[in-house]
């Protein structure tokens, strides 16, 4: 017979009680969700039910991975759209999945793109809108809800924002600014509009009156150095974002016009899509063909 001794029998106590205060995804906070040679994730979005998004900036797909699964499927196939289709920003709201798809233009020096904002039903995968950002080179980048349930799209090479309303197939413009020079990462952080720069590694605050209409964007100054401000997403009263040229994931603390940076995630290969979901941070590392998570900071 094996004797346990009492102080033996509370410790396993204590132990079993602690780890039933432990969140569930903590096991899985460092394990790769999906690793594809053939793909360069760009963004990615997380479902209610832990779905999670993937978009290829190397090939004509977006991926989708089921909660509890690492095995991506192909949820949107772009292939007959011409060669050099691919895919940045990943957003899903309310059912649709939101995706920014760029072709480009075929025998054009240098490189031109149209770019189109595709709605797709998450469950279907049935087109649900196709809008083309005008102009012969756009680039339609990423997009984030805002408090009047509008979508807001950001076109990096030209510098605007436009706004597509609830129940339309169509978006308007919304701003054009220089300001938005090289814009990027756009969403919303309690009710308030923040955008990057990947170009010139600025964050700035879009103002909006009670009208709707937008204000001159006001530079937020960090405290600290970034370099490839690129996917960004907000998450209680922190802005998260991914830094492509210098390989990190920062949290942004906003008090007024500056924020704190504070370093999440470093080493990484070109980071370049941020989501938060629950207690995890999703990362998009491009450069490793991959996707991976992080702990939510407390």
């Amino acid at each position: 017979m094996i004797r346990i001794s009492t102080a033996a029998c509370r410790l396993a106590a204590l132990l079993t009680a602690l780890l039933a205060f432990l969140p569930a995804s903590a096991a899985m906070a460092a394990e790769i969700l999906i690793h594809d040679d053939k793909s360069q994730p760009e963004s990615l979005a997380a479902a209610p039910d832990g779905t999670l998004i993937v978009g290829s900036a190397s090939s004509p797909y977006v991926y989708k991975i089921k909660s509890g699964s690492t095995t991506p499927e192909v949820f949107i196939d772009a292939s007959a759209e011409g060669p050099g289709t691919f895919f940045f920003g990943q957003l899903v709201d309310n059912g649709t999945v939101w995706s920014c798809m760029l072709t480009p233009v075929a025998g054009v020096t240098p490189v031109q793109r149209h770019s189109s904002l595709i709605g797709t039903d998450l469950k279907t995968g049935k087109r649900k809108l196709r809008w083309d950002l005008p102009g012969a080179n756009s680039t339609c980048n990423d997009f984030s809800v805002g408090p009047d349930k509008a979508l807001y799209i950001s076109d990096t090479g030209n510098a605007k924002i436009f706004r597509l309303t609830p129940g339309a197939q169509a978006a308007e413009l919304w701003l054009d600014h220089r300001n938005l020079t090289g814009i990027d990462g756009i969403t919303f952080l309690n009710g308030v509009m923040y955008i990057n720069s990947v170009f010139f590694n600025n964050l700035y605050r879009v103002p909006m009156d009670a009208s709707g209409k937008a204000g001159t964007p006001v530079q937020i100054w960090m405290d600290a150095p970034v370099k490839g401000p690129d996917g960004m997403r907000a998450v209680g009263n922190i802005l998260l974002h991914a830094e492509n040229g210098a390989g990190k994931v920062d949290s942004l603390t906003i008090n007024g016009d500056t924020a704190h940076v504070t370093v999440l995630k470093d080493g990484l290969k070109t980071p370049t899509g941020v989501e938060p979901a629950g207690d995890t941070i999703w990362i998009a590392e491009r450069g490793a063909g991959k996707a991976i998570s992080i702990p939510m900071p407390k």
